[in-house]
């Protein structure tokens, strides 16, 4: 979607910071897009996006049900927040989302990542999260290149024509 006088996208540097479905599955898709139009594509986590590399976790992601002011109710009526609280509405609005996405014929978060993988993405972990959480490499995913420190990602994003997107 450029014109003439702009040069193309090469390289698209991804953060994922939050480990609830919606903003894994964002960081996710939009790196497998990169890949697809053959972009080169680089996905780190860092703090609680890190449970969606990390082994024990990665399939477990919840929906966040408690502050999101985008949430809905079937009939489009706003999800009232206090509700979130309520025992298991958490553990029923993340099944019914993994259900629909299910349905869409949406990955889950290891077939995902084996896609971005096996099409030249790379995936990375942040260092000082995996510091913070007493994580070691056998802890993640074996889709997960390397554990970068934050001035190491953005070297590897240097260059032109290179887009960083925070998710």
């Amino acid at each position: 979607m450029s014109n003439n006088n702009e040069s193309p996208l090469k390289k698209v540097c991804i953060i994922c910071a939050k480990g609830t479905i919606e903003d894994v599955y964002a960081a996710l898709v939009m790196t497998n897009g990169a890949v697809m139009e053959g972009i080169e594509a680089k996905l780190f986590f860092t703090f609680f996006g890190l449970d969606a590399i990390t082994k024990k976790q990665m399939m477990k992601l919840k929906t966040a049900t408690v502050g999101n002011p985008a949430m809905r109710m079937p009939g489009g009526l706003p999800f009232p927040t206090w509700l979130g609280s309520v025992p298991f509405v958490e553990a029923g609005v993340s099944a019914m989302m993994k259900s629909q996405m299910e349905a869409l014929d949406i990955p889950p978060v290891d077939e995902f990542m084996e896609m971005i993988t096996a099409g030249g993405g790379e995936i990375y972990a942040c260092k000082l999260a995996m510091d913070m959480f007493k994580l070691k490499k056998e802890d993640l995913s074996e889709h997960v290149s390397g554990i970068l420190t934050i001035g190491q990602f953005y070297e590897m994003a240097g260059g032109d024509h290179t887009q960083i997107i925070f998710t």
